[in-house]
């Protein structure tokens, strides 16, 4: 089979174990990024699968109506950036592992935490202080017997809470109905009120899908309910927060400090975007996941499909009707 790999901006891919199940397949990767329909037709016009490296590319109907020869995307996780309907329509199959159970993604966790000790003691403000032969800049806090709240209560959450006890922290949690309920039959602090849960949280960090139910879920009230010194955190999503909130409650000083891996647009480039250059806002290019370790887990699963594919045999099938066997 022909396939093509979108979006490894590193070409990392190739240097992983999990690469070799890919062995006999004609394979392009391309270490660009475009997302215009005419760009993707031209470099894909002759590939049977295409591989997906998240969310970086979405995959439209204009475009797949202009794709006769393919038959496979795969990726794994969720998959609101593919028309599903459209792969349908188009006779493309769309393969995608939604993991279930088992660990939590540890490199996201640890990134968030990462993020929040940056941020907690100024951790890249006193880098560029000392580069700058002005030694200290300012006076940072413990996290030591402060709050940190978690909104989600899933695998990442657990993951950063655990680290949380461990550094001696406090944890409550906030999130859907069900998720409250989940955490509170699991012995774990749900404040009464949202409201107090904002307002009670030194840290507040998100672990939470996006979805029609989640998107802009944080509101500019929850920023200010928080405390005027607090730290906020978001490894999971950008659109789970309500457009233009988090800019205007740093602005206006109703938080102390934004610490981010995600963005409304990706990859950000633009280096005067109002939210990446406040000088209250620590940012990572949406590496949450993005370590050798995942990638060959991730990755794994995914070349798995292709070969289940080129089998007879496809798995994690998401239009299983298109399959002709």
């Amino acid at each position: 089979m022909k396939v093509h790999i979108l979006d490894d901006w590193f070409d990392t891919l190739r240097t992983l174990p999990c690469f070799e199940k890919l062995t006999g397949h004609d394979v392009t990767v391309w270490t660009d990024h475009v997302q215009e329909t005419s760009a993707l037709v031209d470099r894909l016009q002759d590939a049977d699968a295409v591989v997906l490296f998240r969310e970086r590319t979405s995959v439209s109907r204009e475009l797949l109506e202009q794709l006769p020869n393919l038959r496979l995307i795969s990726q794994r996780g969720v998959y609101p950036h593919v028309d599903v309907e459209a792969c349908t329509d188009t006779n493309t199959l769309l393969c995608s592992k939604l993991p279930k159970g088992g660990a939590a993604n540890y490199a996201a966790s640890e990134l968030t935490w990462g993020l929040i000790l940056a941020g907690m003691r100024q951790i890249p403000q006193q880098m560029a202080s000392l580069k700058a032969g002005q030694w200290q800049m300012g006076v940072g806090k413990s996290v030591r017997n402060r709050t940190i709240g978690l909104v989600g209560f899933g695998r990442i959450g657990g993951a950063v809470a655990e680290v949380a006890r461990a550094f001696g922290m406090k944890v409550q949690w906030w999130g859907s109905e069900a998720g409250r309920e989940r955490a509170r039959a699991a012995g774990e602090h749900v404040p009464n009120s949202r409201e107090e849960f904002f307002a009670t949280s030194d840290v507040v960090s998100l672990h939470v899908r996006l979805n029609g139910d989640t998107r802009g879920m944080i509101t500019a009230s929850d920023f200010q309910a928080m405390k005027n010194d607090a730290l906020f955190v978001n490894t999971s999503r950008a659109g789970l927060i309500a457009p233009g909130a988090l800019l205007e409650a740093l602005n206006q000083a109703q938080i102390g400090m934004a610490a981010l891996d995600v963005f409304d647009v990706e990859p950000l480039t633009d280096a005067t975007d109002a939210l990446l250059e406040h000088d209250r806002l620590i940012g990572t290019p949406h590496i949450g996941f993005v370590t050798q370790d995942e990638f060959n887990k991730q990755f794994g699963d995914v070349f798995d499909q292709i070969a289940a594919y080129a089998a007879g045999e496809p798995i994690h099938m998401i239009n299983p009707e298109v399959w002709k066997g």
